[in-house]
C-alpha cells in the first residue's frame, strides 16, 4: 500500500530561542543518583521548604542604593538576575561580603540572601510555595559548584536531571537557574572547555539555550566580570558599536542574536500590565490561537504582569460547555499560566445598560434593514432608513428584541458612527442581534447577544486590561474598537498587532474545521489531520516543539506563510536523542530468512532501547534460526552477498527462492558473525520468527486540502484532498507490547511514531501514528 506523508524540504532552524517551554516528557526516568554533597530531593516535598507567608512576591517599595562587593569576587549571580530582572542596582567595591544598601539606611547581607531578595522582587521565586520550597532546597545545593574537587562532581548530577528539562524548577526560569549559569560561567576557561566535549550534553544544552535566550543581559554581565580564568574586577563592557557588526547576528534570527519577540508594549510600565487571552468558545484550541496564548504569557511574564483568560460567549449558536472545557485543557497543556477564567457573559447586564444609554444619547439606533441589504449599502456608504428615528421609536424597538418578539427578531441595534468614513468597519457597525437559542451558560434569559466588535471594547476597559493583542487581521478594526471605547465613556486599552500565523494546505476557520467533523471527513477535533492543539500533539508533536516555533516567530506584524517541515524539524531534534528504538517488519510479501547456522534454540538477549541514552531503558531481543525481513530488502539482496543483520551481526545470503513475476519468496544463508559492517551495503532490520510478535497498524497523514493557500472568496470544499489517511499492515518486536499510548518511538529504517491504540489482544493491532521528521517523506518498506 502507497504511503504519503507531507511533502518538506530539510531546512534548518534559525534560532534557539524557548521561553516558555513545557515540561513535556517521552519518559519519565528514575532520578539519578546523588554526588556526595547531597543534591535537592527533588521528587519529595521538602521539609526545608520557605517558610514564607502567601504572597511573598510583591514590587520592591525600597530603592537599593549599592551594591557592593570585594573587586576580586562580584557575586555574578546577584549581578546577572538583577540584569534580567531590570533592576538597575549601582556598585561600588568594598573589602565585605556582599552588601545591598538601601535608600533608608538598610542592608542586607551575603551572597544568596541577595539572591533571594532579588528572586523576590523579580518574580523569579517560582510559581507556587512548593516550587519556592525546590528553589530552597537547589541554592542549598549550588555552592558545590564552587568546590574545585566537586565541581565536575556536580555537572553529572545535574546534566543527568536536566535530561527531559527545560528549567530547573518548574517551567519558567527561577533563580535557581541564574545561580547554576553564573555558577557555570564564573569558571571562565574551565566551562569553556567542558562545553567544547560531549560529556555534559544536557547541561551544555541548558546552559546554551539560557545564554541564547537572555543575550543582552548575560553577555554584558560576563563581558565585565568574566575573563577567561574566571571571576575577576569588572571591566568596561563595551558597546555593541565597539564591538562591531561580528557580534551582532541579528534579524535573522541566528544563534546568539536578539530573539523576534523581543518588543515593547506601548506605555507598558513593570507590575501593571494586565492581558487577557480570550477565545470563543466555538471549537477547539488550534496553532494560529496558540501564537496567541503563548505572546501573551510572554509579555505577562517580562513586564511582571498579570494575564487573564476569558471567553467571549456572545453566539450562542456556535458555543458550548465542551469547547469550553476543550479550551481550557489546551491553555494548560501549552503550559499557560493565568490570573482567573472570566466569560464575557458575566457582563451582559452591564453592556445591557451600556448599549440603552448609546440608544438614549443618540449614538446608537435599531434597525430593520434585512442583513444582505445592510451589508451592501454599508459597502456603498448609503444611510440606513432608520438611522434617524426618534429615540422614543428606538427604545421601543429595542424593548421588542429583548422580548424575543416577531418584530424584535427583524430588528439589529447598530451604532451611529459615520457612514461616510472610508474605513467601512465605522460604518454603523451591528452591536445587538436577537438570537432566541438558548446559551450554554444562562440558558434562556437573553434573547438579545452583544457582537463581538461591540463587547470585547467595553470588558477590555472593565476587566483592567492594559494592552489587547490582536492579530492584524483586525487592524481595520482598530478604529471602530477605539471609538466605542469613546462613545461608552470607558478607560483606552492599548492594542498591540501581531501577524497572524498561517501553515500552508491547512485551514484555521474554525467553521471550516466544523464543517470536517460534521461531514465525517475526520474523527473529530483531535484528529491527527488537524491543526488543533489536540490534533497536532496526537500526531506525535511535542508541545516543547510547538512553543520553540511559535516563539520563532515572535510579535511580528508581518504576514507569513509557515511550511509544516519546520515546526517537525524542530520536533525531531527534541525527540530522536531520547526516544525509544523497536522494529517492524511490513506485513505483505514480508520474507523469510532461514540461517542454516543459526541456533536451534531461540535465545534472548537485553540490549538498550536507545543505544546513546540509557533513560529510554532496555528491550529483549529473540535471535532464531529463522528470520522475518521485509519484501522491499528482499528485493535487494543478490546470491552470495554479506549484508549486516542489526543489532545481530553479519550474514552470507547463499540462495533466494522467487515467484513467477520476479517477487523475492524466500532467503537462506549463514551467519558470518565476524564479518565487519563497515564492508556491507545493507543494513537490515529484521524479527524473529516467534509467536510472540505483535500485530501493527501503521498510519499515515496527507493534508487535507491539496493547495497551499486558498486565495480571497475560492472555496475550499473545491480543493479536497480525497485521500488523506493511510494504514499499513505490519509485525512488530514483542517488547511493543508494554507501549502506552501517547509514547513516541521510532521504528528503525521506518520513521517516527507515537502509540495512539496500545496492546490489548492479539487480535486487535496496536495502532501507531507516523511522526513527520520534516525531512523527508515516510515510506513503510
Amino acid at each position: 500500500m502507497c504511503f504519503k506523508m507531507d511533502p518538506t524540504d530539510d531546512i534548518k532552524m534559525i534560532g534557539k530561542y524557548i521561553r516558555l517551554k513545557t515540561a513535556s516528557r517521552l519518559i519519565v526516568a528514575s532520578p539519578p543518583s546523588h554526588p556526595s554533597s547531597n543534591p535537592p530531593r527533588h521528587h519529595q516535598l521538602s521539609t526545608a521548604a520557605s517558610t514564607r507567608p502567601a504572597g511573598f512576591v510583591q514590587v520592591m517599595t525600597m530603592e537599593i542604593k549599592v551594591l557592593s562587593f570585594p573587586a576580586d569576587s562580584p557575586p555574578l549571580l546577584v549581578i546577572a538576575a538583577a540584569k534580567l530582572a531590570g533592576i538597575t542596582i549601582p556598585t561600588e567595591t568594598s573589602g565585605s561580603a556582599p552588601t545591598f544598601s538601601f535608600s533608608n539606611g538598610s542592608k542586607l547581607q551575603g551572597t544568596y540572601v541577595l539572591l533571594r531578595y532579588i528572586g523576590r522582587v523579580g518574580n523569579f521565586y517560582g510559581q507556587n510555595a512548593y516550587e519556592a520550597g525546590e528553589i530552597d532546597e537547589w541554592l542549598d545545593y549550588t555552592p558545590v559548584f564552587s568546590s574545585g574537587s566537586e565541581f565536575e562532581n556536580a555537572c553529572t548530577y545535574v546534566d543527568k536531571y536536566l535530561e527531559r528539562r527545560t528549567f530547573v524548577v518548574g517551567h519558567s526560569l527561577s533563580i535557581v537557574d541564574i545561580a547554576i549559569w553564573s555558577a557555570l560561567a564564573g569558571t571562565g576557561q574551565r566551562w569553556d572547555s567542558l562545553r567544547k566535549s560531549k560529556k555534559y550534553q544536557n547541561l551544555v544544552r541548558w546552559f546554551n539555550s539560557l545564554s541564547a535566550e537572555y543575550s543582552d543581559s548575560l553577555d554584558e554581565v560576563t563581558a565585565t566580570y568574566v575573563s577567561n580564568r574566571g571571576l575577576g574586577k569588572p571591566t568596561a563592557a563595551k558597546s555593541k558599536e565597539q564591538q562591531g557588526v561580528k557580534g551582532d547576528v541579528s534579524e535573522k534570527g541566528k544563534a546568539g542574536s536578539r530573539p523576534s519577540f523581543e518588543v515593547d508594549l506601548p506605555d507598558a510600565e513593570i507590575g501593571k500590565v494586565r492581558l487577557r487571552f480570550a477565545p470563543e468558545p466555538s471549537g477547539y484550541l488550534h496553532i494560529g490561537h496558540s501564537k496567541a496564548a503563548l505572546l501573551n504569557q510572554y509579555f505577562a511574564q517580562r513586564y511582571q504582569g498579570q494575564l487573564i483568560v476569558r471567553f467571549d460567549d456572545t453566539n450562542p449558536a456556535k458555543e458550548s460547555n465542551e469547547f469550553v472545557d476543550n479550551l481550557l485543557k489546551d491553555i494548560e497543556t501549552l503550559g499557560i499560566k493565568y490570573e482567573t477564567v472570566t466569560y464575557t457573559s458575566d457582563y451582559f447586564p452591564d453592556l445591557m445598560e451600556m448599549a440603552e444609554n448609546l440608544i438614549r444619547q443618540g449614538k446608537a439606533y435599531v434597525d430593520d434593514t434585512p442583513r444582505e441589504q445592510m451589508q451592501k449599502e454599508r459597502m456603498d456608504g448609503i444611510e440606513s432608513k432608520c438611522r434617524n428615528n426618534s429615540i422614543e421609536e428606538n427604545m421601543k424597538l429595542w424593548k421588542e428584541m429583548i422580548a424575543g418578539s416577531e418584530r424584535g427578531l427583524e430588528c439589529c441595534l447598530r451604532g451611529k458612527l459615520d457612514m461616510q468614513d472610508p474605513n467601512k468597519s465605522l460604518r454603523d457597525p451591528v452591536y445587538y442581534r436577537c438570537n432566541p437559542i438558548p446559551h450554554h451558560r444562562i440558558g434562556s434569559k437573553y434573547k438579545v447577544y452583544p457582537t463581538y466588535d461591540f463587547a470585547c471594547p467595553f470588558v477590555d476597559a472593565k476587566e483592567g486590561i492594559t494592552h489587547a493583542l490582536r492579530s492584524s487581521e483586525y487592524h481595520d478594526r482598530n478604529a471602530q474598537y477605539y471609538r466605542i471605547q469613546e462613545d461608552l465613556g470607558v478607560r483606552k486599552v492599548h492594542i498591540y498587532e501581531f501577524s497572524r500565523l498561517n501553515m500552508v494546505y491547512t485551514l484555521l476557520s474554525k467553521r471550516k474545521l466544523l464543517w470536517f467533523v460534521q461531514n465525517g471527513k475526520v474523527d473529530g477535533w483531535d484528529d491527527p489531520r488537524f491543526p488543533t492543539v489536540q490534533g497536532i500533539v496526537r500526531r506525535g508533536l511535542l508541545v516543547e516543539a510547538l512553543i520553540q516555533f511559535i516563539l520563532e516567530q515572535g510579535a511580528s506584524k508581518n504576514l507569513n506563510l509557515m511550511e509544516w517541515d519546520k515546526l517537525w524539524t524542530i520536533n525531531k531534534k527534541i525527540i530522536d536523542p531520547v526516544c525509544p528504538r523497536h522494529t517492524a517488519v511490513i506485513e505483505d510479501r514480508r520474507v523469510l530468512l532461514t540461517l542454516t547456522d543459526g541456533p536451534d534454540k531461540p535465545f534472548v538477549r537485553i540490549i538498550p532501547r536507545h543505544k546513546k541514552y540509557e533513560g529510554a531503558g532496555e528491550k529483549a531481543t529473540t535471535y532464531t534460526k529463522r528470520i522475518w525481513i521485509d519484501h522491499a530488502d528482499a528485493q535487494l539482496i543478490s546470491a552470495n552477498e554479506e549484508i549486516t543483520l542489526m543489532d545481530w551481526g553479519n550474514a552470507i545470503v547463499k540462495e533466494i527462492s522467487r515467484d513467477q513475476d520476479g517477487n523475492v519468496t524466500q532467503l537462506s544463508g549463514f551467519l558470518h558473525l565476524e564479518g565487519s559492517v563497515k564492508t556491507t551495503k545493507l543494513k537490515l532490520t529484521w524479527l524473529p520468527e516467534t509467536n510472540e510478535l505483535v500485530n501493527l497498524t501503521l498510519v499515515g497523514f496527507d493534508y487535507l486540502i491539496t493547495k497551499k493557500k486558498l486565495e480571497e472568496g475560492e472555496d475550499f470544499l473545491d480543493v479536497l484532498n480525497p485521500c488523506t489517511r493511510f494504514e499499513t499492515a505490519a509485525i512488530g518486536d514483542s517488547n511493543m507490547r508494554n507501549l502506552k499510548r501517547g509514547e513516541i518511538l521510532q521504528l528503525e529504517r521506518k520513521g517516527y511514531f507515537r502509540c495512539d491504540v496500545p496492546f490489548t489482544r492479539s487480535s486487535k493491532p496496536v495502532v501507531l501514528f507516523a511522526i513527520p521528521d520534516g525531512r523527508q517523506q515516510a515510506v513503510f518498506k
